[in-house]
């Protein structure tokens, strides 16, 4: 299965915000530097993720984006599921009108089947069970006179 653009730019902002301590805010803008996508589609993604309650935005000065608790605990199913629509997996309506086959077709059915699988599939993954928290302070690099071999 292959998921919208607007629903991988969606997951990709709650893996950031997930991986990020539970009260710190990030600006739109550094959240569009970080998930490399453009400023306007991630503002459409914020947007979406908060009418679903899944993120908060916070306005003014000091505001910003953060996770929610609903958020941390939602599944990738339960996210992409709203993020996808209902449409049908099979384009069944042509250029010229509607398919010849519908009558007799059960691609459509059969699709959309595979699709709930999928879905089921990542029912049981959490959005906070997939973003590494970001580490903290210095890297430790060790260095060795040997050649690698």
């Amino acid at each position: 299965m292959r998921i919208n653009s607007f629903a991988d730019v969606s997951l990709r902002l709650l893996m950031v915000l997930t991986s990020a301590p539970p009260h710190q805010l990030h600006t739109t803008r550094e959240l569009a530097e970080l998930v490399g996508t453009p400023y306007n589609h991630v503002s459409k993604a914020v947007l979406k993720l908060r009418q679903m309650e899944l993120v908060e935005a916070l306005r003014g000065r000091s505001g910003g984006v953060r996770i929610t608790p609903a958020g941390r605990t939602a599944t990738v199913g339960q996210v992409l599921r709203v993020l996808e629509g209902h449409q049908d997996a099979a384009g069944c309506e042509g250029g010229m009108g509607g398919c010849p086959l519908a009558h007799s077709c059960g691609l459509r059915g059969v699709l959309n089947h595979a699709r709930e699988a999928f879905y089921q599939s990542l029912d049981g993954v959490q959005l906070g069970s997939l973003a590494a928290p970001a580490q903290a302070g210095p890297i430790p690099v060790t260095l060795s006179t040997s050649r690698p071999v």
